[in-house]
């Protein structure tokens, strides 16, 4: 196995054990992005020295006896909302083509302190706005969509061109691609991981979080994130708490809700053969299914937009007014749009949102997981803007790909994507589990055990 296919887990015994240098790890990283970049433009920019130096730090670092867990030279990627000092934050947008960020945002000194080398940041739907990257190919069929807004990241680590990389999730953007590339994706608890020099979409619905090809990476890059930080103001300071899920697999006792509403209505049937069956295998490791109806659903979509376009029209005002040509089109409509909009509307919809969350609470206390598809279907053919369900209901394929992730950043639970298999086309299918606030070491030690049964798709071919 060449390093570049380890996962976090492996990459970090091999270089604890002294069996593997940092420094050949991201060579072998770097060496890989060089052969995919060219087709999969998962980069904005490649951060090869950088990264070089890091893993010779980390390589001196480990060899004089200091060791500082898990990432340490270990690669990463990091989606260009994200700022490193000293390297350009391009949200994948033209308004952004001068700007350099003057300080590290919360989480890139973090995965720093853990010891972690930056191989690059990665494509996002301009300013994150948008659910299908379109600059960047899907990394199991070059001819689909990446998915959004998180599509370079997840393409990144899809293809082994990042061990691990980091997303953000306002809609989906990390459950999203990351389900559509054949990863797992974690979108934790709002609050637990700080969006500190993070470039926003709305201030309300955004979270930080790892696309990795395991569970159990997931895991070990959620502990080095979560924590409190004061400069951002919906930072939580939750109790401490190991997010490694345990090696086993026996989950008795464990209620793993199932909707009989909403999450299946409008969903293609591989998809949906694919879940239940995937359910089927958590019961057999000892979990009991509990049917589950999820409330206020007629205001799910209504809600996500009324709080999303208007903050993040809010958000960019003054560039906006300053350079509207700059913007891609569909965009600049967005923006252009949340201008419209009332303070009475926003105001009804963040009351919704304190109702929506309400009503989940409730229905969160009598099972401790939910178990549901990512997304309605599988990555489509570039281009194809629209989808149309057995009962005549046309679609837009953007607002197919938020529907059922949506309710988790309105209500801000945790929300982990993982590989279920894959469809008649190739293409892979993802389960999304959902816990209570603050239960993500639940929602991972789920999504681990259900792993541990063999269902991880492995690097994608990268097209």
């Amino acid at each position: 196995m060449r390093p570049y296919e380890l996962t976090v887990a492996e990459a970090a015994e091999a270089v604890r054990t002294r069996r593997l240098s940092p420094v050949e790890l991201v060579d072998s990283v770097l060496e890989r992005i060089e052969h995919v970049e060219p087709r999969l433009r998962a980069f904005t920019t490649v951060t090869a020295g950088p990264a070089r130096r890091a893993a010779r730090r980390a390589e001196d670092e480990i060899a004089g006896g200091f060791l500082r867990g898990p990432l340490h030279g270990i690669p990463a990627g990091l989606k260009d909302l994200i700022d490193v000092a000293g390297t350009a934050t391009t949200a994948s947008s033209r308004v952004r083509a001068d700007h350099r960020a003057e300080a590290d945002s919360t989480v890139a000194a973090r995965l720093t302190a853990a010891g972690a080398a930056f191989v690059g940041k990665t494509h996002t739907h301009e300013f994150a706005y948008g659910l299908t990257t379109p600059q960047t190919g899907n990394a199991w069929d070059l001819g689909r969509v990446a998915g959004g807004s998180s599509g370079g990241s997840a393409v990144a680590v899809a293809a082994g061109a990042a061990t691990f990389a980091l997303g953000t999730d306002t809609g989906g953007s990390i459950r999203v691609p990351a389900s559509l590339n054949g990863v797992v994706g974690l979108k934790p608890t709002y609050g637990l991981v700080p969006r500190y020099g993070v470039t926003s979409l709305s201030w309300s619905l955004d979270h930080v979080g790892p696309l990795t090809r395991t569970v159990e990476d997931a895991a070990l890059v959620l502990a080095a994130l979560a924590g409190h930080d004061p400069r951002d103001p919906a930072s939580v300071a939750a109790p401490a708490v190991d997010y490694r899920p345990g090696p086993g697999t026996d989950l008795t006792g464990l209620r793993v809700g199932v909707p009989r509403n909403y999450y299946f209505d409008r969903v293609d049937p591989e998809v949906e053969a694919s879940v239940r069956r995937a359910i089927e295998r958590l019961e057999e490791l000892g979990a009991r299914a509990v049917e589950v109806e999820i409330p206020m659903t007629r205001y799910i979509q209504a809600t996500q937009w009324g709080l999303m376009v208007p903050e993040a029209s809010a958000y960019h005002e003054r560039t906006l007014r300053a350079v509207p040509d700059l913007y891609a089109a569909d965009v600049r409509v967005l923006l252009e749009a949340g201008e419209l909009m009332t303070a009475g509307d926003y105001l009804r919809a963040q009351r919704a949102r304190t109702l929506m969350r309400q009503a989940w609470l409730e229905m969160l206390e009598d099972v401790d997981v939910i178990a549901a598809p990512t997304v309605p279907l599988t990555a489509v053919k570039a281009g194809r803007s629209s989808v149309t369900w057995g009962d005549g209901e046309v679609e837009s394929v953007s607002d197919a790909y938020v529907r059922l992730s949506a309710p988790a950043d309105i209500t801000g639970v945790p929300a982990l994507t993982v590989p279920v298999g894959r469809d008649t086309a190739g293409m892979p299918i993802g389960m999304q589990l959902m816990g209570k606030p603050f239960g993500d070491a639940t929602v991972l030690r789920v999504g681990h055990a259900y792993e541990l049964t063999g269902t991880a798709l492995g690097l994608a071919p990268a097209a």
